[in-house]
Order: C-alpha cells, then sequence, then structure tokens
C-alpha cells in the first residue's frame, strides 16, 4: 500500500512518547478467559481475543449484550490515564469465521467449504458485509477471517475451513470478501463503521501437512510452496488486509512462527505488506528453542503480535527482560509496534471511543436480521452438490406425503459443525439458535405451504407409508485436531440400516449428506436415489428445502475431488493417476441424468492413528500400553495379587477390558505412553479425558483417577461416588473430566507420560469399553 506521511508522522511520535513495558504490551495478545481489564490497563497489552470456548461470562451462549458490555470495559482500562503515557486503544480479535459465529442469534453462513462449492466470489462480498456488521453491533473489530488454506489431505480435521483442493478459488474469493469485511483502500469507511479488521490465515501451507496432521509439517520443495500455497495471499494484501496469522504448522522441518526467510523476507519485503503478522494459539512456542512463555526466536523472525492466550503474563516478562538487555533488538520491536499502531491509526480506533459509542453497537436487531438470513440463505442454495439423481427424483413435489429421518434433520449443531458457539461446535441445544431454521423446520415449511404432509421421525419409522423419504445424517460438530481423521471413510451402521430398511419397503430415498469434507460414502450412495452434498450449511435449513423442492436450482461444483476408495485421503486433481469417484468440479443438474452404476462398498481397514484416542475397539491407541499393579511398581504382568486385568466383550468379542481390584493394599491400572504427550492444547478447549465404562461390583474404599507427568507429578480427582451412582443403574456409563481438572490438581499437562490412572485399596470391578481426549458428550463431571 502507499505510505502516508501523516500517519507515519502520527506513528513516530507514539513510538517516541511510549514507555519499553507499553511496546512490549503491545506485541501480546491474551485471551479473555485468563486477562481482566486491570491486566490490560497494567500490562499495557495491545490486543485480546475470545478463543473457541472463551465468553464475557463464561458461558458459551453469553448473550450479546454482555459481549458489547465486556469490550466497554477492556477498550476503558486500555484508555486508563497513566501520567504522561499515550493511551492506546486495545484491539479485540475473533473466530468469526462462518459469521459471527461465537453469538446466540447471529447469521450463521456454510462454512468455507460450501462456499467453495458455490463459485460465487460476489456472494463472498456480500457475506463479508453481514458479517462485519455483524460483529460491530456487539463492539468486536477484528476477525480471524479468512482462511486461504489450499487443503490437499481431506483427513485434515480443518477441511472445511479450506474453500478447495487447488488455489483457484480460495485466488478468487479473497480480495472480494476481504474488500466485503473491510470496505475498499481508499473509501472513507474502509475498517471503520460498517466494516472491521480481517485477517488472512493461515501462513503458510497449513492445508499441505503430510498425512492430514493438524499442526503438521508440509513437505514440498519451495516452488510448489509458492505456487500451490501462496497464491491467494496476492490479492489479499492488494485488496488491503490488514493482518495475517502464521501458521502451527511447519514447512520442512521448520515451524512457520520462527521462519524469517518467509515471515521477513517473502511477506513484508519481497510482497511489501505493511500490517502486522499475528501468531495462532501459543504456535510460539512450537519453535526451536522457545517455549510458550518465553520467544524472542519468533519475534526476530517476523512475527508482530503474540497470540499468548494463557501464556501472556509470562511472556511480557521474558520478552521485556530480552528488550531490556538487547537480546530482542530494539528496532525489530518498533518495527513489530509501528505495524500495530498502523493498522489501529487506519481502523480509527483512537478517534471511536468505547465500543458501544460507535456505528451498530448495540443493535442487535440486526443479528439474524431478515435480510442477512437471505444472504445466508442464498449462499445454502448455491453450495449443496447434487452426486446422484436416478430417475431425476429431484425435484420433489413439495404436496407430497413425506417422510424426514435421521440424526440430522433437526439437529442444528450437526448442520453448522465447528466454531459455532463453541470450539468444537458441541454442546449446544435448540433454544441457542433463535435465527435459524433446521433442516426438518425448512422442509416442514415448504411443504405446508403447498398442502403437503411433512413427518418427522428420525429412526425412519412410520405409519402411513410415506411416497419419499428425505434422510439426513453425517459428520458430528469438530474443529482443529479433535476432527484428524485415519481415512475418509464414513462409518454409521445406524444411518445405513435406515436407507436399506426404506430401500428394501420401496420408498424413494433423498440423502442430504453433512459433512465438513468429501468422503467414501459408496454403500450409502447405492442405497439412496439421490444424494446431496450439504456440507455444513449453517443456519439457513430452508436453503436446503429450496433446491429439494425446485425453488432453487442445484449449481454447485465439488471444490474437493470426491474418494472412490475410504483410504483415497490425498486425490487433487493434477495428480499423477487422478481418479476419484467424482472430479473436481462436478456437481449435477436436475435437468440432467443423475444415474449412478452401484458401488463397490468393500472398505479398506480403518487406521488407528487418532492420537485422543486411549484405548477402543479393544485395542490401546498409538503407543500406549496397559499397566497394573503397586503404584511405583506397575507391571505388564505383576501376577493376580492386588489387580487383574482381562478382556470381555460389549458390542464386539474382546473389545472392552475388564479390571478387578481385589483389596487389601493400594493398586493401579494405568495406560502408559512410549513418550510423554503435550495435553495443554486440549486443555485450553472444552476437551475432556472421557470414559465409558461398567461397574460390576462397586468400590468398597475411595477411587482416584489420575494423570501422571512424571515421578512427583501427579493429580487427579476422586472417583468413588461417581462408580457407586453408575453400579445403580448396572448399565454402560459415560464419564467426562475436564482437562483442566488435571491441571488444577498439579498435573504439567505439557509431558503426561500416563493420561489414566485408576487407584483404590478397596475391591472394585470395572469394565472399561474405550478411553478418549475428547469434546464430551455428555455432562462432565467437577473438578471437586
Amino acid at each position: 500500500m502507499k505510505s502516508d506521511p501523516t500517519l507515519e508522522s502520527r506513528i513516530n511520535s507514539l513510538i517516541a512518547r511510549m514507555s519499553l513495558e507499553q511496546k512490549v504490551g503491545q506485541v501480546i495478545q491474551a485471551d479473555i478467559g485468563s486477562v481482566t481489564p486491570e491486566d490490560v490497563r497494567q500490562y499495557h497489552l495491545g490486543s485480546i481475543l475470545n478463543g473457541g470456548n472463551s465468553t464475557p461470562t463464561g458461558k458459551y451462549n453469553a448473550p450479546a449484550k454482555e459481549w458489547l458490555k465486556a469490550a466497554d470495559a477492556f477498550y476503558a482500562a486500555s484508555m486508563a490515564p497513566d501520567g504522561k503515557l499515550p493511551r492506546i486503544p486495545i484491539i479485540w480479535g475473533s473466530d468469526a469465521v462462518h459469521g459471527h459465529n461465537n453469538i446466540v442469534g447471529a447469521t450463521l453462513f456454510p462454512h468455507n467449504i460450501g462456499l467453495g462449492a458455490a463459485r460465487d466470489p460476489e456472494l463472498l462480498r456480500r457475506i463479508g458485509e453481514v458479517t462485519a456488521i455483524e460483529m460491530r453491533t456487539t463492539g468486536l473489530d477484528w476477525t480471524f477471517a479468512p482462511t486461504l488454506a489450499v487443503v490437499r489431505d481431506d483427513r485434515w480435521g480443518r477441511t472445511y475451513e479450506g474453500f478447495g483442493e487447488t488455489p483457484e478459488i480460495a485466488t478468487s474469493y479473497a480480495a472480494p470478501l476481504i474488500e466485503g469485511l473491510q470496505g475498499k483502500i481508499g473509501d472513507k469507511d474502509w475498517l471503520r463503521g460498517p466494516h472491521i479488521i480481517a485477517t488472512a490465515k493461515h501462513f503458510l501451507g497449513d492445508g499441505g501437512t503430510t498425512g492430514g496432521k493438524d499442526q503438521g509439517d508440509t513437505r514440498i520443495a519451495e516452488s510448489g510452496l509458492r505456487d500451490l500455497f501462496s497464491p491467494p495471499y496476492l490479492p489479499a494484501i492488494k485488496a488491503g488486509v490488514q493482518s495475517i496469522m502464521v501458521s502451527f504448522s511447519g514447512w520442512n522441518g521448520a515451524k512457520m512462527h520462527g521462519n524469517k526467510s518467509l515471515l521477513n523476507g517473502v511477506v513484508k519485503q519481497r510482497w511489501n505488506f505493511d500490517g502486522f503478522l499475528v501468531g495462532d494459539w501459543n504456535g510460539h512456542g512450537q519453535v526451536a528453542g522457545c517455549t510458550v512463555t518465553s520467544c524472542t526466536q519468533s519475534l526476530v523472525a517476523g512475527l508482530d503480535m503474540y497470540m499468548a492466550p494463557d501464556s501472556w503474563k509470562g511472556l511480557y516478562n521474558s520478552t521485556l527482560t530480552a528488550a531490556r538487555d538487547g537480546s530482542l533488538p530494539i528496532d525489530r520491536l518498533d518495527d513489530a509496534v509501528r505495524r500495530i499502531l498502523r493498522v489501529k491509526l487506519r481502523a480509527g480506533l483512537f478517534e471511536a471511543g468505547k465500543p458501544s459509542s460507535r456505528p451498530y453497537a448495540g443493535e442487535f436487531e440486526r443479528l439474524g436480521s431478515p435480510e442477512h438470513r437471505a444472504v445466508a440463505r442464498e449462499a445454502v442454495q448455491k453450495s449443496l452438490v447434487l452426486l446422484k439423481n436416478a430417475g431425476r427424483i429431484l425435484p420433489l413435489n413439495a404436496s407430497a406425503n413425506i417422510l424426514i429421518a435421521g440424526d440430522g434433520a433437526d439437529n442444528m449443531a450437526k448442520q453448522t459443525g465447528g466454531w459455532t458457539l463453541s470450539w468444537q461446535g458441541t454442546g449446544t441445544v435448540r433454544p441457542d439458535f433463535p435465527n435459524a431454521q433446521t433442516i426438518w423446520e425448512g422442509i416442514a415449511e415448504a411443504v405446508d405451504a403447498t398442502g403437503g404432509r411433512a413427518t418427522l421421525s428420525p429412526n425412519g419409522s412410520y405409519t402411513t407409508r410415506p411416497d419419499v423419504a428425505i434422510v439426513v445424517f453425517g459428520e458430528d460438530p469438530y474443529a482443529e485436531f479433535q476432527g484428524d481423521r485415519a481415512d475418509v471413510g464414513y462409518d454409521d451402521a445406524r444411518s445405513l440400516k435406515l436407507l436399506h430398511s426404506l430401500q428394501a419397503d420401496g420408498i424413494p430415498t433423498v440423502t442430504v449428506f453433512l459433512s465438513g469434507r468429501p468422503m467414501w460414502v459408496n454403500p450409502f450412495l447405492n442405497a439412496s436415489d439421490a444424494f446431496v452434498a450439504a456440507w455444513l450449511p449453517g443456519s439457513e435449513g430452508g436453503g436446503v428445502a429450496d433446491l429439494l423442492f425446485g425453488k432453487a436450482q442445484f449449481t454447485g461444483k465439488l471444490p474437493y475431488s470426491w474418494p472412490k476408495t475410504s483410504d483415497q485421503t490425498a486425490v487433487n486433481i493434477g495428480d499423477k493417476g487422478y481418479d476419484p469417484l467424482f472430479a473436481y468440479g462436478f456437481g449435477l443438474s436436475t435437468d440432467e441424468p443423475g444415474d449412478l452404476t452401484t458401488l463397490p462398498e468393500d472398505r479398506a481397514a480403518p487406521a488407528q492413528t487418532d492420537d485422543n484416542i486411549l484405548f477402543a475397539s479393544g485395542r490401546f491407541g498409538n503407543g500406549r500400553h496397559l499397566l497394573i499393579g503397586a503404584p511405583g511398581a506397575l507391571a505388564t504382568n505383576p501376577g493376580p495379587d492386588l489387580i487383574t486385568a482381562e478382556r470381555t466383550d460389549r458390542n464386539a468379542q474382546e473389545d472392552s477390558l475388564r479390571l478387578r481390584w481385589k483389596g487389601g493394599g493400594r493398586a493401579a491400572a494405568a495406560i502408559a505412553q512410549d513418550r510423554s504427550r503435550d495435553l495443554t492444547r486440549q486443555a485450553n478447549g472444552d476437551l475432556a479425558l472421557e470414559l465409558d465404562v461398567k461397574v460390576n461390583v462397586a468400590p468398597t474404599a475411595d477411587v482416584s483417577l489420575m494423570m501422571s507427568c512424571g515421578e512427583k507429578c501427579t493429580g487427579g480427582i476422586p472417583l468413588r461416588l461417581t462408580l457407586a451412582e453408575a453400579k445403580k443403574t448396572d448399565k454402560w456409563t459415560r464419564i467426562a473430566i475436564p482437562l483442566s481438572c488435571f491441571a488444577q490438581a498439579g498435573v504439567d499437562l505439557s509431558r503426561v507420560e500416563e493420561p489414566l490412572i485408576l487407584v483404590t485399596e478397596g475391591q472394585l470391578d470395572l469394565s472399561i469399553s474405550s478411553v478418549r481426549i475428547a469434546s464430551p458428550s455428555d455432562k462432565q463431571l467437577s473438578c471437586q
């Protein structure tokens, strides 16, 4: 961008008046779950964020007014007088990745994978405009969007955040979406009024990690990094994007948060980017030689703002020390501060006043307004892809007798996906979406309007034979790394049985498949007359109904190649031997033949590589094994004196483990690991240690459930009462303990060696079918 001498002069004046403490504070961003307005005042912090599970009240469904109230409080703290030091307003970043998705009542757009299928850049501009205005209502002024990842392996849990497998879609979308969010350079309302600050992320190569691993390593030649992953960033910078988020991932073994040649050499020098580079969640701590509380290497490499959600205080102190002793060059610190101030000045934050006084603030009626929802509904109409339409069954006659089945039909969480009110998109209920319509509700509205009959029956049962059935199912919600998979095979015996039942009854069946990635679904395709890839459509179920009943036409085209086999995990157009089931760009209309030959249904054996699975299906997870015996003398086979372990059955032969404590001495059963694991990131989210257990004999003494991080580093919670209650039901019970409980009990989660230890002195007979790190699917225990 062209330099503004007046603005640069103002920056020079501010920097000359700032204390060293202020400068350090500007380059650190803290999460609202770990920082207070008083902290912002005392440490001169330049930015805050709300992580996926952080809200002003601590509850995932905090009302919009509480967000605005919090924005005012943090702003006031940043502007509190402090002698002669200049006051610098804080900036608040939020992951508004498919609308203002942290807020109850907001318009929720399809995730990027669906928008990629739409192939409509101007639609993206309008989506950006809506998102910006809805963020303004709550006083927030910065979104961590858009994601410009080019996704090359569909096992990656963030696949749905990418627009497609080639750079062409993201490259065409970058400028209009950013201009929708920020406005156009040179306009009076650029970054102001109805507009906010955008972020291009995650630089660079995050969609190309080996094995589709989140925070993994992208192994590719520099020419490939340039030609495949960097193209979307060029129009983003040209459109004036003001921040770029650095990726967790690495390139050929070197973490991006420490890659000076790319951060400084490419982004700032070659591309002339004059905004600021912000880190990802404690990503600086993954740089060689760094910890989350000490990492000058990242700043020296070109990072301008650390995202230090819960590590901010330690990082502030170490960075201040480095600036004082010269190990952090003052010129580099000043450059980082200059870039942050430049963006804040461009956005008018110094003159804007408190967030509640700014345009659109408090106008909560704009959240999910009819005008905004109309844009989202159009996005749904354009994003769904028709893969099969045997006998041209679609469009359906809305005046027919229609059965709506499947666990996704009336399920807002499944259709909105991750990054929706909570990080993983889990734990929500229907009242959390007052300005939304489930797919069932959209279908029922369309059918009722024409005098037809619509019946919701999730299990597919019926008393009056329907003319046709619409079955909605698919992936449960997930977000980054929790959504990483071993392959792309979709396994859902219940939904497949439902389709086969309808097929056997001779009922024409339309499948609406909800997913964050293309998946191997051959058995489901065979059992369906029509099959629609609906992705994660967001809040407007009516948009799905519009297509099913012909109110709108199918125009969506695959942004990702559709796999032919369950282990075809990285099938991308242009690859040698390219052979998908449906090619990139495929998508039927209802005006053309849509029959499909019967597909092979042999599934490749699923691989067990999910690092969050400790024990499942009778097998221990990666590098894990069982130890039993006396604490301090655990062994794989210690003899039968205190405790025994044997295989038992739940759903299949020997798919579970039975542990029996005989009493008369302290004994333990532990899942040990071949190396320590870092669970701090999981603990920062809503993840828990979750067990499926059946109590055969209730405990006769206290029971502790613990984790260990080595000698004299063990902590946990009491479990006796929970197990005693479970015995009363005499059924399998799910127990979930927040990982944060173990941290509170003294476990260093950065080096967990034994993620599960059960200890008692008494008798206990317990069967376990599953142990995992997961978003809890049931009520969590307290830490007491």
